[in-house]
C-alpha cells in the first residue's frame, strides 16, 4: 500500500505543542538531506510559518502572564549551584 501524506492542519490551528513538534520533524526532514529540492523548500517555508506562529504564541502568553500579574511580575532568576 503506497505511503500517502495527509493534508496538514492550518497553522493558525495548531497550539504551541502541536507547531513545535511538527517544527522538529521538519528540523529532522532537512537535516535528514533525503528530500527533493521541491519538498525541501515546502517544508522550510511550512516551518518558518511555524516559527511565525509558535513567537506569536508566546507573546500572547507572555502578554497574558502581564495582564495576571500586572506590576508585580518579576524576572526569573536562576538558582546557582
Amino acid at each position: 500500500m503506497p505511503k500517502t501524506k495527509s493534508t496538514p492542519k492550518p497553522i493558525e490551528e495548531l497550539t504551541y505543542e502541536e507547531a513545535l513538534a511538527e517544527l522538529e520533524g521538519i528540523v529532522e526532514a532537512l537535516e535528514s538531506d533525503q528530500n527533493p529540492l521541491e519538498e525541501t523548500m515546502k517544508l522550510y517555508e511550512r516551518g518558518q510559518a511555524l516559527v511565525t506562529q509558535c513567537g506569536a504564541l508566546l507573546n500572547a502568553a507572555q502578554l497574558k502572564v502581564q495582564n495576571l500579574a500586572g506590576e508585580s511580575l518579576v524576572e526569573f532568576e536562576e538558582e546557582s549551584e
